[in-house]
C-alpha cells in the first residue's frame, strides 16, 4: 500500500497555479473560467491557510517553471467575437423559431436559428469545437457541420403566471435562470434594467465546460408557438387563450440546442463502464465549479443535463436549468432554514439529507456546499444502467430522509471497483464523511489514468510532480495533434486546470484506503 502522509502534512490546501486557471477545452465548450482571484472569491475556495505558502514553496521547482510554460499559451486573451454584435439578439423577433424540443413545470423549449449572416464569414470548424471561440458567442447557422440540426439554437420560454408583466418585475421573480448568463446576455434589457436599482442582479456564474452558458435574456410578449394550445394553453395570456392565466409578457433564454437529455441518451445508449465512469466525472466536474463559485443547484436530476457527443460518438454532459439554483452573494451554501415558506429547491426525491431532513429555527442553516454531490452519486445509478434508487415506489424505493447506506444497491461488478467504492461514498448520509466534489472528481480522475503512479508502494511527492509532469505534456501533445478535442482529452484538461494538492492526496488515500481493505 502507498503511503501519502507525509506529502498530505508537507502540502496544505492550493491550487497548482502555473497558468492562474483554466483554459479547458475547445470551442462553445472551450469555456475559460477566470483564476478565484480575477473572481474577487467571494464565496468560492476556503481562503488559503498561512501554511499554504510553505507549500507553493515545497513544490519542485522545476514542477512551477515548466507548468508555467506549459500553460502559458492557454491564458491568452481571447478576442470576443461577440463585440460586434453585442446589442444584437435581444428581440424575440430576430429569431427564426422551429418546434417544441421539450418543455418542464416552468418553461417551454423551441429549436431556434438566427438569420443567415454575411458570407464573408470564415467557416473553418463545427461551433463546438473552434479554439478562438468566446465562450458567449452565439454558434452561427453556416458554421454547422453536416448532419447537424438546422437550428443551432434553443430558445427557452418561461410561463409566467405570477411574476406581473413589467421587466423589473419579471427580471427579479426569474433572476436564478439568469445565474449561467453571460455578460453579454445581461448587457440589453437586463444589464439597463440592473443600472437603474440600488441592488445589483443575480450571482453570476463563470463559464465552464460542463455547464450551460445563456447566450441572451431578454423580456417579450408571449407568442402563441407551435403546439402551445396543446401543451400549455392553462399559462398562455387570455389574449392566446380565453382560459390562460398566464401574463402577456415573459423571460427568454437563448442557448445552445443539445441534441437531447441525459436521460433520453440512456434510454437509448448503454455507455461502457469506462465511459459510464468519464460522464459520473463530467458531473462532479460541473458542480465542483459551482461549489467553488458559492451556488448550489439544487434540482440535478437526468433531465436537467444535456448531452452532446464528440467526433468518437462519446458523451459530453452539460448541467441546465437554474431555476431552483441556491446563488446568493450574502449567504453563499448556507442558507438560513428559520420557517417552512423557505424555499429548499426542487425535486425532493434527490434531495441530500442533510437538507430532507432539516428542521427550521432561529438559528437553523443548511450547508448545501456538498448537496449536489449527493445528488451525482444517486444519478450515477441511472448512468450505470440501474434503476435510481431513490425514484418509484414498493421495497426497493428508498427516501433520503430516511435510508440506510447498506440498504443501496449494488453497483454491477463490471463497474471498476473504485467508482463503486466512491458512489457509495458519495451518498453516505453524514455530509461530513461525504468527499467534496473536488476530492472525488481526483479520485476518478487518478483511477482512470494515474493506476500506475497508484500501484507504487511508496508514492512520494517527486514520483506524484513527474507524473503529472507527464500527464501535462502528453495531454497537451494529444490537444494539439487532434483537430477535434475527443471527451478523454477535455477531461484531462480539466484535471490538470483544477490541481490541488491537498484534493488530491485526498483522492490518493482514499483510493489506497479503499484497495488495502480485505
Amino acid at each position: 500500500m502507498f503511503t501519502l502522509r507525509t506529502c498530505l502534512k508537507a502540502q496544505p490546501s492550493t491550487r497548482v497555479q502555473g497558468a492562474k486557471e483554466q483554459e479547458a477545452t475547445r470551442g462553445a465548450d472551450a469555456l475559460t473560467a477566470p483564476s478565484r482571484a480575477e473572481l474577487g472569491n467571494p464565496h468560492g475556495r476556503r481562503p488559503r491557510p498561512p501554511s499554504a505558502r510553505a507549500c507553493a514553496e515545497a513544490t519542485p521547482p522545476k514542477f512551477r517553471c515548466c507548468d508555467r510554460a506549459i500553460f502559458s499559451q492557454k491564458n491568452k486573451q481571447v478576442p470576443d467575437p461577440l463585440d460586434t454584435r453585442r446589442w444584437q439578439g435581444f428581440r424575440l423577433e430576430e429569431y427564426l423559431i422551429g418546434q417544441s424540443i421539450g418543455k418542464g413545470c416552468s418553461a417551454a423549449v423551441y429549436e431556434a436559428t438566427t438569420p443567415t449572416l454575411p458570407q464573408n464569414l470564415e467557416v473553418a470548424k463545427s461551433i463546438g469545437l473552434l479554439p478562438e471561440r468566446s465562450p458567449d458567442t452565439i454558434p452561427r447557422e453556416e458554421e454547422c457541420v453536416p448532419g447537424a440540426p438546422a437550428y443551432p439554437l434553443a430558445i427557452k420560454m418561461m410561463w409566467n403566471i405570477s411574476a406581473g408583466s413589467s421587466s423589473e418585475a419579471i427580471l427579479s421573480r426569474m433572476s436564478q435562470e439568469l445565474v449561467p448568463a453571460s455578460q453579454v446576455a445581461l448587457a440589453g434589457e437586463y444589464g439597463a434594467v440592473t443600472c437603474r436599482k440600488s441592488k445589483g442582479g443575480p450571482k453570476q456564474l463563470a463559464p465552464h465546460p460542463n455547464i450551460i452558458r445563456v447566450f441572451r435574456a431578454f423580456t417579450s410578449s408571449v407568442p402563441l408557438l407551435p403546439g402551445a394550445l396543446v401543451d400549455y394553453p392553462d399559462v398562455l395570456p387570455p389574449r392566446l387563450h380565453p382560459e390562460g392565466l398566464g401574463h402577456g409578457r415573459t423571460l427568454f433564454l437563448v442557448m445552445k440546442n443539445y441534441p437531447c437529455t441525459l436521460r433520453q441518451y440512456l434510454h437509448m445508449n448503454t455507455p461502457s463502464p469506462r465511459l459510464a465512469t468519464m460522464m459520473v466525472l463530467q458531473l462532479l466536474e460541473g458542480v465542483d465549479h459551482l461549489v467553488q463559485q458559492g451556488i448550489a443547484h439544487r434540482d440535478l436530476k437526468s433531465d436537467n443535463i444535456l448531452v452532446e457527443l464528440d467526433a468518437d460518438g462519446c458523451p459530453w454532459l452539460v448541467i441546465t436549468d437554474f431555476g431552483c439554483c441556491l446563488a446568493d452573494e450574502r449567504i453563499g451554501l448556507q442558507l438560513p432554514f428559520t420557517s417552512w415558506y423557505v424555499d429548499l429547491g426542487g425535486n425532493s426525491c434527490l434531495m441530500a439529507p442533510e437538507v430532507s431532513t432539516a428542521r427550521p429555527g432561529p438559528r437553523a442553516v443548511i450547508d448545501y456546499s456538498k448537496a449536489d454531490a449527493w445528488a451525482v452519486g444517486a444519478i450515477a445509478y441511472e448512468i450505470f444502467g440501474l434503476t435510481n434508487p431513490f425514484y418509484g415506489q414498493g421495497k426497493a424505493h428508498l427516501e433520503s430522509r430516511s435510508y440506510q447506506e447498506a440498504q443501496l444497491p449494488a453497483l454491477p461488478e463490471s463497474v471498476p471497483l473504485d467508482t463503486r467504492q466512491l458512489v457509495r461514498s458519495l451518498l453516505q448520509r453524514e455530509a461530513g464523511k461525504r468527499p467534496s466534489a473536488r476530492v472525488a472528481a481526483n479520485v476518478l480522475h487518478l483511477s482512470l489514468w494515474g493506476e500506475h503512479i497508484l500501484a507504487l508502494k511508496n508514492l512520494k511527492l517527486d514520483k506524484m510532480t513527474g507524473w503529472l509532469l507527464q500527464h501535462s505534456a502528453v495531454t497537451l501533445l494529444a490537444d494539439r495533434l487532434t483537430e477535434k478535442s475527443c471527451v478523454e482529452t477535455k477531461m484531462k484538461m480539466l484535471f490538470l486546470a483544477n490541481l490541488e494538492c491537498e484534493a488530491l492526496c485526498q483522492a490518493a488515500l482514499l483510493l489506497g484506503s479503499w484497495r488495502a481493505a480485505p
